[in-house]
């Protein structure tokens, strides 16, 4: 059954590589679906940062709407959708924070400038104006000048992993073609849907 899921995968991974190759200035770009604990939704952008067997993982301040929403309600949905291609792959499943270790791994390859930023912001909450946001990113600035950013300690990897994923792409007298793997008690199993 773990071979319909690599199947998945490696189906996500030749997707991706076809839209990347086509000059999509973001193709890491995601929509993240999340609820709080009362299951309100709420749907944002992201960047996909990784994805292997373990799953799907992006970055964010976890103090942040979806943060709060992740430890409310540690469940969440990835459509990601290429234009370009006309391609669109959901991914849906339990959400759990990356190890220290990765997330420090990924805040190495950032660029200082962001690191910075992630300082300055208190992502998700009210801003009086820009020059706040702009004095905090320059106290920062002074803060760490001369050396490296440490990566906050409210700032991590989360990781989406896969219970669903479905591919769709458009069909004649939208006759869609869809299909999805999904995770059951017995393993994985792929199914063809109706569009």
């Amino acid at each position: 059954m773990k071979e319909i899921y690599r199947e998945a995968l490696a189906r996500f991974e030749e997707v991706f590589a076809r839209a990347a190759e086509t000059g999509l200035r973001e193709p890491t770009a995601v929509t993240l679906a999340t609820a709080s604990g009362e299951g309100r939704p709420s749907a944002r952008t992201v960047l996909l940062k990784g994805v292997d067997e373990r799953g799907f993982v992006f970055y964010t301040n976890s103090r942040s709407r979806k943060g709060r929403h992740l430890r409310e309600n540690p469940r969440g949905a990835l459509v990601f959708f290429w234009q370009t291609v006309f391609e669109q792959v959901q991914v849906e499943g339990p959400v759990e924070p990356v190890s220290d270790e990765e997330s420090d791994a990924y805040w190495a390859t950032r660029r200082r400038e962001s690191c910075i930023g992630a300082w300055a912001s208190d992502q998700s909450a009210p801003l009086a104006s820009r020059d706040e946001l702009n004095a905090r990113y320059a106290e920062h600035e002074r803060r760490f000048a001369g050396g490296d950013v440490p990566r906050p300690p409210h700032w991590r990897g989360y990781r989406v992993v896969p219970e669903r994923i479905e591919f769709w792409r458009p069909g004649d007298h939208r006759l869609n073609e869809r299909d999805c793997y999904e995770r059951t008690a017995g393993g994985w199993r792929k199914l063809h849907l109706n569009p």
